[in-house]
């Protein structure tokens, strides 16, 4: 085979060999049938529910043409794919810090306690416009929790105890931090639910919204500073400062319009389940596989028994 400069890594909901077969056959073209394949060994937690695969391509290969027939590919097949350069699968990451709200969890934890509050459809509205960027972040946060003054602080031990974790969040950590990365979590959420994270899964740092209690009820107010895009891209610079990482080696993860400035400023950013405007934006994405996605990106995937 020619030199190789560049590796597609692909990666399947599923253990399922048809879709690799298909993935096969359309990389047949573009490089004369003739490319090396590494399966890529997945945490044992998941066996069964993920399969990836890494191609070394040739070094001429037409990457444009490649990622429109891999987009094509995509949606049949339920493969996350990208493709990189042999340098980014190898590069040392040092830092890598995580949006909470539909990235680590699967909901949006303003959207819960509004429902609680009798306001959850109008301040869902809101949520999904201000994710797209239809509107401007901290005025809709300011006005979403103004909706939920008088609701009972004890509302959010309840949405704790059956709150979703994104899969593949626990494998993703665990290997990050066993290979000495600093993990931060970076929320427009609430500071209980990026704590109870913290907790559970071990993240070095969290920063997230404090809402206003008054005798055990919200007051429908946050302490300021609130957590905002800029505020997020602010504490991902600041980490890597005060930990001597260069930005080159840190990695940024979200799915929402407040993210783009962290996902933009790190080495690495990658768009999980995210909008179309966000994933244009971004290096890699992740759609139909969960976090530990970007283990296999990262090259850094390992037989975990968890």
């Amino acid at each position: 085979m020619t030199e190789s400069r560049y590796a597609l890594t692909a990666i399947s909901a599923n253990d399922q060999p048809e879709a690799f077969a298909q993935l096969n056959e359309a990389l047949r073209p573009f490089a004369d049938g003739n490319f090396d394949v590494k399966i890529v060994p997945v945490p044992r937690s998941l066996a069964g529910r993920r399969s990836a695969r890494v191609y070394s391509l040739p070094a001429d290969v037409d990457v444009d043409r490649l990622t429109q027939t891999l987009k094509l590919l995509e949606g049949e097949a339920q493969m996350d794919w990208a493709i990189q350069t042999l340098a980014s699968r190898v590069r040392r990451y040092r830092l890598a810090v995580f949006d909470m709200d539909s990235t680590l969890i699967q909901c949006e934890v303003i959207d819960e306690l509004a429902r609680y509050a009798g306001v959850g459809e109008q301040v869902a509205a809101i949520t999904d416009r201000a994710m797209r960027g239809d509107l401007e972040f901290q005025k809709s946060f300011i006005e979403r929790v103004a909706l939920l003054e008088g609701l009972d602080v004890g509302v959010i031990d309840r949405i704790l105890e059956t709150l979703p974790i994104t899969e593949g969040v626990g494998e993703l950590i665990l290997t990050l931090r066993a290979q000495g990365v600093y993990t931060a979590i970076l929320s427009g959420g609430f500071s209980p639910f990026a704590q109870y994270l913290q907790r559970r899964f071990g993240f070095d740092e969290v920063h997230a919204n404090d809402l206003d209690v008054d005798r055990g009820v919200l007051t429908g107010k946050v302490r300021l500073p609130i957590v905002d895009g800029d505020y997020k891209r602010d504490v991902l610079i600041e980490i890597a400062q005060r930990r001597n990482i260069a930005l080159e080696d840190t990695i940024a993860v979200g799915d929402g319009a407040n993210d783009l400035p962290m996902l933009t400023t790190a080495g690495l950013g990658v768009a999980y389940s995210a909008k179309p405007l966000i994933q244009s934006q971004v290096d890699l994405q992740l759609n139909h596989v969960g976090l530990d996605g970007v283990l296999y990106y990262l090259g850094a995937a390992s037989e975990l028994n968890n």
